[in-house]
């Protein structure tokens, strides 16, 4: 017989501050799993009307499943955050879109009616572990020239992209990464980033013990005359460099989705009503375009149009990508709409972990615009994919009605 779906609502997120990967970190001596469960706990603390054993699922996101990012990470963390032992939970690898697919895999759950409330999230130690270690890609990959050599250096397909697109120059590049580093200094001036950091404990041989309240990639005050100095390690005299992409970082986030029914019951607050999502593969020489036709396979699947989305939430892994996004729409590379907290480019990109800080960070900007109704949360995502999810703004005078224009 037909089944009625569920609305999924997005109860909750946080995130650890994020940390600069390596030996000099701040969370260099801090496990990759410990940072997760901080960010479960913190959400269980900050929701204490959520009954623990009504947790019916917890997926983890994490690229390189090895060490403190192995052996089903979820249940594991699950079981570390004090969930009781009946709560089950597994991993996720989407690449940078691991929690990204982490939320949409859990709330197809929820809509399909599988369970009530889930947790998802991911986190990434790029200090700890480097992104592809252990790996061993197929030679038919490039002997059979399924893909090309560039197709596995994320830096490199974004060069590939300022070829493909010349009019994506470096200036335009380096001027979105001075403006994504101002938007987050003036998002922590004005209080907007702290309401979603849970506080992480660290320990490190120089520095000793320590609390990590903030992130440490962001460099306020860039200048234009800054980043034109900088090398184009990718290849001489090109587009991508380390100030105008995401830096190697550490760091994890959380959140809570449920059924809209559920969290009425419970008292849970309602942040955003997912709408739809798309994933797409793309060719993976230019992964960075993938966001394009993800976005447009979820407006479509929404009865939607990029006119109707008023917030854009865009993972900053390179400008040059965003940018891309950006040219294809007709948005302009300053419009307000995007990133307004500024993007990873400044806070820093902890690969799986991603997808989940722009939803919190939509979440946040919804509630104080309650004039948009749609926004967007969407990013590329390694070896040729792109993810984009379309969330409704529940202060909105006409949320809950259809989102079919027609209907």
């Amino acid at each position: 017989m037909p089944r009625t779906l569920n609305e999924v609502v997005f109860v909750d997120g946080v995130r650890t501050p994020f940390g600069k990967a390596g030996e000099k970190g701040m969370y260099a001596q801090t496990r990759a799993d410990d940072l997760v469960v901080r960010c479960i706990r913190e959400l269980l603390k900050r929701n204490p009307q959520l009954p623990k054993d009504r947790v019916e699922e917890v997926a983890i996101a994490a690229t390189t499943q090895i060490g403190d990012q192995g052996l089903t990470l979820g249940r594991l963390a699950a079981l570390l955050s004090g969930l009781p032992n009946t709560t089950p939970g597994y991993s996720v690898d989407r690449m940078c879109a691991g929690a990204m697919t982490a939320v949409t895999n859990v709330a197809s759950s929820i809509g399909y009616g599988a369970y009530d409330i889930a947790i998802a999230g991911g986190v990434e130690h790029m200090g700890r572990h480097p992104m592809g270690e252990g790996i061993d890609p197929n030679p038919r990959l490039i002997g059979e020239k399924i893909v090309d050599q560039s197709a596995l250096s994320m830096g490199n397909t974004a060069e590939n992209l300022h070829d493909r697109f010349p009019q994506l120059t470096k200036e335009r590049s380096d001027a979105f990464a001075v403006n994504s580093q101002a938007k987050l200094a003036k998002a922590y001036a004005d209080g907007k980033i702290q309401p979603d950091l849970a506080p992480m404990a660290t320990r490190h041989a120089e520095r000793g013990s320590g609390l990590a309240t903030k992130d440490e990639p962001p460099r306020p005050g860039t200048t234009m005359e800054e980043l034109a100095g900088l090398k184009t390690p990718f290849r001489p005299h090109g587009g991508v460099t380390a100030g105008n992409a995401a830096g190697l970082n550490d760091g994890a986030t959380a959140c809570i989705l449920a059924s809209e029914a559920t969290a009425e019951e419970l008292g849970l607050p309602v942040k955003m009503r997912l709408v739809s999502f798309g994933f797409v593969g793309v060719e993976p020489e230019v992964m960075g375009i993938g966001p394009v036709p993800a976005t447009e396979k979820a407006l479509a699947k929404a009865g939607l149009t990029i006119e109707d989305i008023g917030l854009f939430e865009l993972n900053e892994a390179f400008a040059v990508q965003v940018l891309a996004f950006l040219d294809h729409f007709g948005i302009a590379d300053d419009d307000p709409r995007v990133n307004e907290y500024g993007g990873a480019i400044a806070t820093g990109h902890p690969l799986a972990s991603s997808g989940v800080r722009l939803m919190t960070q939509l979440a946040a900007q919804f509630k104080e615009h309650p004039e948009v109704r749609y926004g967007l949360t969407a990013m590329c995502i390694g070896i040729g994919m792109g993810g984009s999810v379309i969330w409704e703004n529940p202060h909105h005078a006409d949320y809950g009605k259809s989102d079919e224009k027609d209907a």
